[in-house]
């Protein structure tokens, strides 16, 4: 959730779901904050505006209490998301997943977030080594993904992984 919409406890959101009429059927939510703390609430009603999706949580009727869930991520239990069809992941599901380049067969690293807006694709944010890489989770580059074995395989462009490396002594900008 991104900011306050609005002086009724409004909270303006970023929608990363194919389902957005699902908030109709499903009003039990939860809020995990970047703390890790999680609280359940209950949604109350729901609106789209300017791109993003404004969502009303019951008990939440103020700036100030809708501002405590600015940052905070909205989930739904597991056992209550939708089916996707073949080829599509959940966020939940991609996290925690070992990234290996199959065109160099080797592993560059455990994907540690998805992050949305930045272009057309989602950009898979991998922990390799002391390192962060976003590589993007483009169709285009993707061999595999098996979820049971936790694991993404993908052909990655010549040069991706060596972008943000540091450079070496005397080399040049």
């Amino acid at each position: 959730m991104l900011k306050p919409q609005g002086r009724r406890g409004e909270v303006a959101a970023e929608l990363h779901s194919d389902f957005p009429e699902r908030f109709a059927q499903r009003t039990r939510l939860f809020a995990l904050a970047p703390s890790g703390a999680r609280r359940e609430l209950e949604l109350e009603d729901f609106w789209p505006h300017k791109g993003r999706m404004v969502l009303k949580f019951r008990g939440v009727d103020s700036i100030d209490q809708a501002q405590a869930l600015a940052g905070c991520e909205i989930q739904i239990p597991e056992e209550e998301r939708a089916p996707l069809e073949a080829g599509a992941a959940y966020v939940s599901d991609l996290v925690g997943c070992e990234l290996v380049d199959a065109g160099r067969n080797c592993l560059v690293g455990t994907v540690e977030d998805v992050v949305f807006g930045a272009g057309e694709a989602p950009l898979l944010s991998v922990r390799a080594g002391g390192r962060e890489l976003m590589v993007p989770f483009a169709q285009e580059f993707l061999r595999r993904v098996d979820l049971e074995r936790k694991r993404i395989e993908m052909v990655l462009p010549e040069g991706l992984l060596e972008l943000d490396q540091p450079k070496a002594d005397g080399e040049k900008n």
